[in-house]
């Protein structure tokens, strides 16, 4: 007899984003001709900036050659990835990291699902409240949490709550937590921190030999001058702390699929008996048995991100994303929302009207506006009374779905 992992068990029904879907469907299926425009799901709609299309082409071309084929690759990426990376993501802001330190892979959602596979059950993890669901989900799953309550908070997670009261940035746990998720710019507040508060925070992982996972998916939104764009712009941050990054949001590889993460030499974690092991061979040997490497083609796209031309392209779009925002932001607070993000992320959070629960407002917004977003809820309880919407529709679709709400 087969035995289950009831640990699946655990889970809510269905993953946040599916439901959503779930939902759009039936509305569909009711209101054939309604328009719906879809400010939910975080997925981006400007096409691949040219440089990366040809630089994929030539990649393309390659491998229809003798001398330019590629095979199996190393399963940590390819060098003429990791030494741009190396150069452009950390020594041009001042930071030492090597290319043995970064793993190169099909994005940051699968990194921060599969990081935790390194560590014991016995670990204590802490996330902030709201979350992205993947951080709890893939520790429900591991075993490492017990059954939901009824506000769907898992025992042995502690949860960070953060509201506008604290700026959307958790607390320090007051208990003994080994394993600390950090997203900043952050999914789905926008809410961003200072170089002083993320130092606070790992001082505290030094002091408790905690290790931080630190999500920056969203670093290239950042566009207040003082505020850091990773963990190691922190002084010890890689004595304790893994960075995820990803090329999905930024340069449109929600599709190709393509990122890393930096897991330094120094990061420890221990043994039972005290004993100090490398992190980073440990997630090589991880990596070198469940994963063949991202594709040649994905990563010479990937490369072409650091070109100048890649660069100005990919901020063409960001300033697309970003413009959205603005007017997201400026549009909702005028009509009398109160209004969060927006202004270093491609997330705007705002606060349910009426305290209205947060699916409620999304089948008003489905139902009157044809207007989709993301529930606060599905976050977190802490997310409940809230709403997401992202910035990454085209920005003709962003002025109509404005439009729309401002009739409600």
């Amino acid at each position: 007899m087969a035995i289950l992992n009831e640990n699946f068990l655990k889970l809510k029904a269905g993953y946040l984003f599916p439901e959503i879907s779930r939902r759009i469907k039936v509305f569909k299926q009711n209101h054939a001709d309604a328009d719906v425009i879809s400010m939910g799901i975080g997925d981006v709609t400007q096409p691949l900036p040219t440089a990366i299309t040809e630089a994929m082409k030539k990649a393309v071309a390659e491998l229809g050659t003798s001398n330019g084929f590629h095979g199996y690759g190393p399963e940590r990426g390819y060098d003429f990835l990791a030494n741009l990376i190396v150069q452009h993501d950390y020594k041009s802001r001042g930071v030492d990291i090597e290319t043995t330190e970064v793993f190169i892979s099909d994005g940051a959602k699968c990194d921060t699902a599969n990081i935790q596979e390194i560590f014991g059950l016995e670990n204590t993890v802490a996330v902030a409240d709201p979350v992205y669901p993947v951080y709890v989900d893939t520790n429900v799953m591991a075993g490492r949490t017990g059954p939901s309550d009824e506000n769907g908070r898992y025992g042995k997670i502690v949860y960070m709550p953060c509201t506008a009261e604290n700026d959307f940035s958790p607390e320090l746990p007051t208990q003994q937590v080994d394993l600390i998720y950090l997203c900043f710019p952050n999914n789905p507040t926008g809410a961003v921190v200072s170089k002083e508060t993320l130092a606070r925070w790992v001082e505290y992982a030094r002091e408790h030999k905690a290790v931080i996972l630190f999500d920056a998916a969203y670093e290239a939104f950042i566009t207040e001058d003082d505020i850091p764009h990773s963990i190691y712009e922190v002084q010890g941050a890689k004595e304790v702390a893994i960075e995820f990054r990803s090329y999905s949001k930024s340069a449109g590889f929600t599709g190709v699929r393509c990122g890393y993460c930096v897991v330094p030499r120094q990061l420890k974690a221990y043994t039972k008996d005290g004993q100090a092991i490398d992190l980073n061979s440990i997630w090589n040997r991880r990596q070198g048995t469940k994963f063949n490497g991202a594709s040649y083609i994905s990563q010479a796209g990937a490369a072409a991100t650091y070109s100048d031309a890649g660069k100005k392209q990919i901020q063409e779009n960001i300033d697309i994303y970003m413009k959205n925002a603005g007017l997201i932001r400026k549009t909702l607070s005028e009509l009398g929302y109160e209004v969060h993000g927006g202004v270093n992320a491609p997330y705007i959070w705002l606060k349910t009207p009426n305290e209205m629960t947060s699916w409620d407002f999304f089948d008003v917004l489905l139902n009157k506006a044809h207007v989709v977003g993301t529930p606060g809820a599905g976050f977190g309880a802490a997310g409940e009374g809230y709403f997401r919407l992202t910035a990454f529709p085209q920005p003709n679709n962003v002025e109509e779905a404005l439009r729309r709400i401002a009739k409600l």
